[in-house]
């Protein structure tokens, strides 16, 4: 299983980006993606996760009502709308996928997943 993530870039803090995952490999069509970031200097952050089935999505709360998760499964492509960008937002953003699906209470810890991209460097400017 690989992943690849890429839609990151500099962007002004109210500003908007989507970042894309795509997912090769027997995880794409099941288990869970998750979309995690981190500062240096900083722990690694959950900011989001979403079955492949969509029954159950996830978001940590400084995100929630500005970030919006999304996938297309014919193209095995988890997305994260990124909308009202700030500048607490600058990381390096990383996809993840589990081999199943994962249970609510999991979805937010970084070692139910088995499988991890590079990252993507997302700036947001003052």
């Amino acid at each position: 299983v690989q992943l690849q993530a890429s839609g990151g870039g500099l962007v002004q803090a109210g500003g908007s980006l989507r970042l894309s995952c795509v997912v090769s490999g027997p995880t794409a069509s099941s288990g869970t993606v998750a979309w995690f970031r981190q500062d240096p200097g900083k722990e690694r952050e959950f900011v989001a996760a979403s079955r492949w089935s969509g029954s159950t999505t996830r978001y940590t709360a400084s995100v929630r009502g500005r970030f919006t998760f999304s996938r297309d499964v014919a193209k095995n492509t988890a997305y994260l709308q990124m909308n009202s960008l700030k500048p607490e937002d600058t990381a390096v953003y990383y996809c993840a996928a589990s081999r199943g699906s994962l249970i609510f209470s999991s979805m937010a810890d970084h070692v139910h997943y088995d499988y991890w991209g590079p990252g993507t460097k997302v700036t947001v400017s003052s």
